[in-house]
C-alpha cells in the first residue's frame, strides 16, 4: 500500500495527524511545512497519484540558485495533510510543531510519474512565498550507510530567483498567520481533529481554522447575495 510505512510509524489514537487514505483524485497543489521535531527542517510535499510525495529538506527551500538543498526522500503522505498545523505529542513519531510554512499549486514540466521515476523531476510552483522552475534530482553517489533516499532540491534561474534567500526568516504561516513559537503555546492549536463535528458547509476542510474561515467567509457571501436580491425587488416594485 502507497501509505503503509506513514501507518506504521504512528499511532492515531496518540497523534492528531490524519489517518492514511489515497486519494482517487490526484490535485496538482504543494505545501511546505516547517516541523520543529529533534532537528527542525522542512518537510517539501507535492500532490501525485492520490498521496503527498514527500522530502524532508534540513535547510528548508530556498530561491537562491547558487544554493542547492539535501532533501531526504521520506514515506508518502496522505493528502489531508495538506493543510496540518500543530502539535506532535512527545512519545509520537516525528512529536513536535508543524507550521504550514507555504503552499499552493505545482505544475510538472513534462509527464511528472517518469520524471520522479528517471530521479530528474522538474516543475514549476505558484506558492505564497515559492514561486518559479525548481528541479528535484536523486543523487545517484551513495555515501556509506546511505539508504539511496537524497536527493537535491534546486532552484532554476528565473525572474523569481533571488540571492540570499534565507527560509527561516519567514517565519509565519500561510493559513494562520502565526510563528512557530505561536503554534507551539496556542493550547487551543488549530490541528486535524478526526472527531470534530461536521461543518454545515458542503467544504470539506481538514483543519478547524480553515473551517471557520470558510463558515464565515459563506456567512458574508450569503448576506452580500440577500441584500442584492432585497435591493432588485425594491427597484423592480418601483419601476
Amino acid at each position: 500500500m502507497a501509505l503503509e510505512e506513514y501507518r506504521r510509524k504512528r499511532r492515531f489514537q496518540d497523534t492528531p495527524e490524519p489517518p492514511p487514505k489515497v486519494e482517487k483524485k490526484t490535485g496538482n497543489r504543494f505545501v511546505v511545512q516547517k516541523h520543529a521535531a529533534s532537528q527542525l527542517h522542512y518537510d517539501f510535499r507535492l500532490e501525485m497519484d492520490g498521496v503527498l510525495k514527500s522530502w524532508a529538506v534540513p535547510k528548508g527551500p530556498t530561491l537562491d540558485t547558487a544554493d542547492k538543498r539535501l532533501a531526504m526522500m521520506v514515506e508518502d503522505h496522505p493528502v489531508s495533510y495538506f493543510d496540518f498545523e500543530g502539535i506532535i505529542p512527545e512519545g509520537n513519531y516525528g512529536a513536535g510543531t508543524v507550521m504550514v510554512w507555504d503552499m499552493g499549486k505545482w505544475e510538472p514540466l513534462g509527464d511528472a510519474d517518469a520524471m520522479l521515476a528517471k530521479g530528474d523531476l522538474k516543475f514549476r510552483l505558484h506558492g505564497k512565498k515559492l514561486n518559479g522552475e525548481f528541479a528535484l534530482v536523486h543523487m545517484k553517489a551513495r555515501r556509506p550507510g546511505s539508504k539511496g533516499n537524497e536527493w537535491l532540491l534546486i532552484k532554476k534561474k528565473d525572474e523569481d530567483a533571488e540571492a540570499g534567500f534565507d527560509a527561516n526568516k519567514l517565519d509565519w504561516s500561510v493559513i494562520s498567520r502565526r510563528s512557530m513559537k505561536q503554534i507551539a503555546g496556542d493550547s487551543g492549536s488549530r490541528e486535524w481533529q478526526s472527531n470534530r463535528p461536521a461543518a454545515k458547509t458542503p467544504v470539506k476542510a481538514k483543519n478547524a481554522w480553515l473551517a471557520e474561515s470558510i463558515a464565515i467567509a459563506d456567512k458574508k457571501k450569503a448576506a452580500a447575495t440577500k441584500a442584492r436580491k432585497t435591493v432588485k425587488r425594491r427597484r423592480a416594485k418601483t419601476a
